[in-house]
């Protein structure tokens, strides 16, 4: 019989999740692939300090040599920050573990290792989703069918604007996960706090947030979430430039002929190179203010029902969890 790998959750997210306390899941490919070093490594702390100053327990979730990780001690931080690690969607996953490979998980694989974990609450920066010209490449990111089948409330800052938000907010009223926004009745654009697109929904506290997505739990059929949070107005990348990123990025993918899941780290790279660093600024301030949000809406549910904030670790998938 094959076996199946072991999830090894942190003594600390275990022990939390034991005891009904509040937990939020984190990504690594931010920091292994979002963030140039040393900043990822101090994007790192500061996020796992966000989460902790809410009362929250983090949980950056990796695979390190074939083994899923959720929760990373200080020395497996700096591993993901350091190394060269391969970039883990859901597919992925399998191979690293069968393989022995170490790599950063992407939205749709933390939310999915998290899930199995028992975690509900997840944040990150900003969801992939469909690309410009998906009507003839057909390059829509994963990140969007796990969130129709992970029952993950996803904190984020909207679609990245360098996507097709339109067509991306489209497939998640197709998959019946609901979308709203916080404290704005717009959707974000990451980058920017307007993507030009209207919110179904509105939420304007944690103690809101978690009402929604306790009934969403009880009628809303195993999916998940995506609660939209705007960057800070004062942490918004300047409208001009990030119009002259954008434009100065399309054409540089279509000049090397750049395809499929390739393009969206090669504009990510020219915002960062070519905004000399104002990107990444925001890019960390809007990360940092959705772990905040998460582990505040974590600390509801924890308050109120507890399997709200859990979900059952049989749930999705198989294979064992255990303790470190």
């Amino acid at each position: 019989m094959t076996r199946v790998p072991a999830i090894t959750v942190h003594s600390e997210v275990r022990e939390a999740l034991d005891g009904g306390r509040a937990v939020v899941a984190l990504e690594s490919t931010l920091l292994a692939h979002g963030l140039p070093a040393p900043l990822n490594r101090e994007a790192a702390g500061l996020l796992e300090a966000e989460v902790r100053e809410r009362g929250a327990v983090p949980a950056t979730v990796a695979v390190l040599d074939g083994r899923p990780h959720v929760g990373l001690d200080a020395a497996q931080l700096d591993r993901v920050c350091r190394q060269d690690l391969v970039k883990l969607s859901v597919r992925d996953l399998g191979f690293a573990a069968g393989l022995g490979r170490s790599g950063a998980t992407t939205v749709a694989a933390t939310a999915a290792l998290a899930a199995r974990a028992g975690i509900a609450l997840f944040a990150t920066g900003g969801l992939g989703g469909v690309h410009r010209g998906a009507r003839e490449t057909w390059d829509v990111s994963a990140d969007l069918p796990a969130l129709a089948r992970l029952p993950v409330l996803t904190v984020c800052a909207g679609v990245k604007s360098i996507l097709d938000v339109g067509a991306t907010l489209e497939y998640l009223e197709t998959a019946s996960v609901p979308v709203a926004g916080y404290r704005t009745d717009r959707f974000p654009g990451f980058y920017r706090r307007d993507s030009g697109f209207a919110v179904p929904w509105r939420i304007d506290g944690p103690a809101e947030a978690a009402a929604a997505w306790t009934g969403h739990v009880e009628l809303g059929g195993g999916a998940g979430m995506v609660l939209a949070q705007p960057v800070a107005e004062a942490a918004e990348l300047d409208a001009a430039l990030h119009d002259r990123l954008l434009a100065e990025g399309l054409a540089l993918v279509a000049e090397r002929g750049i395809t499929g899941k390739d393009v969206t780290p090669a504009l990510l790279e020219h915002f960062h190179t070519a905004s000399g660093g104002a990107s990444q600024a925001t890019n960390v301030a809007l990360v940092r203010a959705n772990a905040g949000l998460a582990a505040e809406i974590a600390v509801e549910l924890s308050r109120g029902r507890v399997d709200a904030g859990r979900v059952g670790a049989g749930r999705v998938g198989g294979g064992r969890v255990s303790r470190r």
